[in-house]
């Protein structure tokens, strides 16, 4: 029977939650502002971690420049998330844009003019008397 939850899983769970504690409560930079943790995949020998992350503004520039600023501060974030987390390694953190989140409000929108159009367009129709 195959585990529910891998080690690796809950490790990348805990790492996710340590992690947005950290952006948000000790990182300053002003580029780096309302970021958002969305997931933390760990490697096997959990040495390495893809953390990604999403931004609150969709402008690429910004999110190149909050990924650069992010990825020169991963060894102090590293260095936290050690002193936060009881394990024998801490990974090393990679930083990576997870345009997700982004993405599905794009399609929500999307979703909510279609039936707005359709609604318009049906009531368009009792107005005039389709008979």
């Amino acid at each position: 029977m195959a585990k529910d939850y891998s080690r690796t899983e809950r490790v990348g769970q805990q790492y996710q939650r340590e992690i947005a504690l950290i952006l948000q409560r000790e990182i300053k930079d002003p580029r780096v502002s309302m970021v958002t943790v969305s997931a933390v995949e760990v490697s096997r020998d959990l040495a390495y971690a893809k953390v990604y992350v999403t931004f609150l503004q969709d402008d690429d520039q910004q999110v190149k420049q909050g990924l650069k600023v992010l990825n020169e501060a991963s060894g102090f974030v590293r260095s936290l998330l050690g002193k936060r987390v009881r394990a024998r390694i801490t990974p090393e953190l990679r930083f990576v844009h997870d345009p997700s989140l982004n993405e599905g409000i794009r399609m929500s929108r999307l979703v909510d003019d279609a039936i707005k159009r359709d609604q318009e367009r049906t009531n368009s129709k009792d107005e005039h008397g389709d008979d």
